[in-house]
C-alpha cells in the first residue's frame, strides 16, 4: 500500500460519512435523488492511523471531531465557479472607472 493510501495520526484527511439515509431524505427530492443517502465530506486532521477506506475520527479546523470513512490522505481544494460571465467581467474596471471620475468632478466643483 503507497504512503498516500495510508495516513498517521495529525495527518491532513477527507473523510466521507452519510448525513442523511434515504429514508430520512425530503420527501420533495426526484425519485433517483431520494434513493441515495446524502454524503457530506470533512477534511481535518487525522485522530489515528489507517488506510484509506477505514472509518475514522478526524478533528476539523474548527476543533469538532467528526468520524467516516477516510476517502484522501493530503487533500487539496479543487473546485470552479465556471466560466466567468461576460457582462461581468469588465463591472469592476468600469466602476473604479466611473468612481474616478466621480470623484474628478466632486473636487473639481469643490475648488470652485
Amino acid at each position: 500500500m503507497s504512503e498516500t493510501e495510508r495516513c498517521t495520526s495529525g495527518d491532513w484527511v477527507e473523510i466521507e460519512r452519510v448525513l442523511l439515509e434515504p429514508a430520512d431524505r425530503s420527501t420533495n427530492l426526484p425519485p433517483e435523488t431520494a434513493a441515495q443517502p446524502l454524503l457530506v465530506w470533512v477534511k481535518g486532521f487525522a485522530l489515528a492511523d489507517a488506510a484509506v477506506g477505514d472509518e475514522l475520527e478526524v478533528e476539523t479546523m474548527t476543533g469538532r471531531t467528526v468520524a467516516g470513512r477516510l476517502t484522501e490522505v493530503d487533500p487539496g481544494y479543487f473546485h470552479t465557479f465556471g466560466r466567468p460571465t461576460p457582462e461581468l467581467t469588465r463591472v469592476g474596471r468600469d466602476l473604479r472607472k466611473r468612481v474616478a471620475a466621480y470623484r474628478a468632478s466632486a473636487d473639481a466643483k469643490a475648488g470652485e
